[in-house]
């Protein structure tokens, strides 16, 4: 019973580090510099990159393919070349308010954005 209580006071206390001060900003800045330092390290060795899997993707796609005509599914193939490019997208056309795109739909756009 002990050590739930003082895993759950530490988890109170690293959460409320995180959440409600910068104190953690630095050790979590520098863990992300080491990933990328790796990264860039393999990339640089083997010529080759590391790509997370995304397995919701294919799914999600299914889904919005069903409303879309043939026009709005070549664009959309565009979007979804990579997490970078759906990011982009959502960024720029899911952000805003007015959600104008010169291919999709209102309605579709509006689809994909809570989609995606």
């Amino acid at each position: 019973m002990r050590g739930w209580i003082g895993l759950a006071i530490i988890g109170g206390i690293i959460y409320y580090f995180a959440t409600e001060t910068n104190k953690l900003d630095e050790p979590i800045e520098y863990v992300q510099t080491m990933f990328t330092t790796a990264d860039k390290k393999v990339t640089s060795m083997t010529g080759t990159t590391i790509q997370r899997v995304d397995h919701k993707i294919p799914i999600i796609k299914e889904k919005i393919y069903e409303r879309l005509s043939t026009i709005e599914i070549r664009e959309l193939d565009g979007v979804f070349i990579d997490s970078d490019s759906i990011t982009e997208f959502k960024e720029e056309y899911c952000s805003s308010s007015t959600r104008n795109h010169p291919v999709f739909s209102r309605d579709n756009l509006r689809f994909i954005c809570d989609q995606i």
